[in-house]
Order: C-alpha cells, then structure tokens, then sequence
C-alpha cells in the first residue's frame, strides 16, 4: 500500500502524462506551421520573463513549428537615453528620432536586446540567430511622417521584406530573432515601430499565426473587459470609435492587416503570465484576445 507522500507523487505524474496527451493533437495540428512572434513592453525586461519565454520558443521549436520572433525595446532605449541626460519625446505614439537617439536605438535594440535573447535562447542549443532589419536589406524603409504631418527624424515606415532570408534560416531550423531597425535605399537607419514590423514579417512570410506578447491582457471592451474573439470588422469599429487607443493602435491595425493579407489568426497576449506563449498555442482557451478574418471562417476551420 502507497504512503500518501507517494500517492501524491503518483498523482502529480498522473497530472503530467493527461496535460502531455492534452496538448498532442496541438502539435500535429501546428507542426510545420510558421507563427510570427513580437515580443515586447514591459514584460520583456523582467529577466524571469525572458527565460521562460526563451524555453517555450525552443519547446515550440523542438516539437516542429517555426517560431519568428520580431522585438522592440522602447523602455529600454528611454532608459538608456535619460542615463545619457537625452530628453525622450513622442509624436502621436512616436518616439523622435534624430542622430543620436538613433545611434541609441541602433545600441540598444541590435546590440543588447538583440543579443540578449539570442543568447538566452541558445542555452538550450544552437537554435537562434539575431539580425536587425539592416542585415542584407532585410527591411527596407522609408521615411514616416506623424498624422499632422510633422517630422519625426529616423522614424521608417516599411516598405518591403527580404522573406527569403528568414526562410533559409527556418530550412536550417534555426529561429529568427528581429530588431525593428531597417534601412532605405541609401543606407540611412530607421527606427521603426515592432507591432508594425511584426505584421509586416508574417504576411511576407505567409505565416500561419501571428502573435503579440505584451503587459496588457488583450483586447478590452469600453468596460474594461477582456474581449477573448473578435473578428476585424469589430476591430475597426473599435478603432474608429476610439475604444482601442494608445499602444494598443499599431498592435490591433498590425492584426487587421494582417489577417485580412491571409494570416489565418492573430493574437494579443499577456506576456506576463507564465508561460503564456505555451497556454496560446496549445491549448484551446488561450490567455488573450484572438482576431480572425470571420467567425463564420473560424466556425468552418474547426
């Protein structure tokens, strides 16, 4: 007869062996697929955050979907510039960017944020590789001017993707890691929003699912509550209508975008939770808000 130390530990291996049969018919369904992932806010400077993210990229990795991971680094790059004593300034959710914050920016984003989940993700193998939107003309841009029209320095706005690169790195398994950096057809640097370049990559990759892992839930109704499905008319009329505004903009258009460029679903999720990128993808409550083209397409893909 089991003590009730060892009955207790029967049961919690019991626990395991049900969650691994749960999430089998998730991976068959998701092996081979492409899933664009933009990892960003604040939840990518908490150091325990960014471990478990790093392993649940490589769980994904290893069980064969193709992880495509864009990032930002706004809070850092603010950082950085008020220890420099450099005054931070937004236009309309922009950041300003002259010479020298995008010298700063450039720093930051390519040479530590970069490196920084490079590495973490490479503790369990040689499995990333880090570039930035400049890295054979990865991302080309061109200059963006704010809503009223008034300059806000090297700020870019994407133009187009050289898809091919982050497809011979996926033929070699290994998975992508972006900075939102680009260049112009001159060699001049842009700073360009990471929401935007994320949805940008997933359509030029004709990615499967595209995912945002920020430090807000998802997307809220005007009563502060989750909305967990919506389709992209919904989302327009909460854009028109104000009701998602600030940050929360350039993630919900990406989205839209997105999905009605052929992404078959795309998703806004508390990064914060642990592991949150894993309940997402492989189970069938998820921890966000998901947006499709249509319910009626959702209903006929299940």
């Amino acid at each position: 007869m089991m003590s009730d130390i060892e009955q207790q530990g029967a049961e919690a291996l019991a626990h395991k062996a049900k969650v691994l049969t749960e999430v089998l018919p998730y991976i068959k369904l998701y092996r081979g697929t492409t899933v664009v992932i933009k990892f960003g806010g604040n939840a990518m400077q908490d150091p325990e955050i960014r471990r478990m993210f790093a392993s649940d990229v490589v769980l994904m990795r290893y069980v064969g979907i193709n992880p495509v991971i864009v990032h930002g680094g706004g809070p850092q790059i603010s950082e950085y510039m008020d220890r420099l004593s450099k005054e931070v300034t937004f236009v309309g959710g922009h950041r300003v960017t002259d010479t020298e914050t995008m010298e700063i920016a450039k720093m930051v984003l390519v040479g530590k944020v970069n490196k920084d989940l490079v590495s973490l993700i490479n503790r369990h193998g040689t499995l990333s590789m880090g570039l930035s939107g400049e890295d054979g003309n990865l991302i080309t841009c061109s200059k963006r001017l704010a809503e009223d029209g008034s300059d806000l320095g090297w700020v870019g706005q994407v133009d187009s993707i050289n898809a091919q690169i982050i497809q011979e790195l996926l033929s070699y398994e290994l998975i992508p890691v972006i900075a939102s950096v680009g260049t112009d057809r001159q060699g001049n640097s842009y700073n360009i929003n990471a929401d935007t370049v994320a949805g940008e990559m997933a359509l030029a990759l004709d990615a499967d699912k595209m995912i945002f892992m920020t430090n807000v839930k998802g997307i809220l109704d005007e009563g502060g509550e989750l909305l967990s499905k919506l389709d992209v008319g919904a989302c327009r009329r909460m854009l028109d209508e104000g009701v998602v505004s600030s940050g929360m903009i350039p993630k919900v258009d990406a989205c839209v975008k997105a999905v009605e460029g052929g992404v078959e679903r795309a998703y806004i999720i508390d990064g914060t939770i642990e592991h949150a990128l894993l309940l997402e993808v492989f189970t069938s409550g998820g921890v966000g808000t998901m947006i499709v083209d249509s319910f009626d397409k959702l209903l006929e893909g299940e």
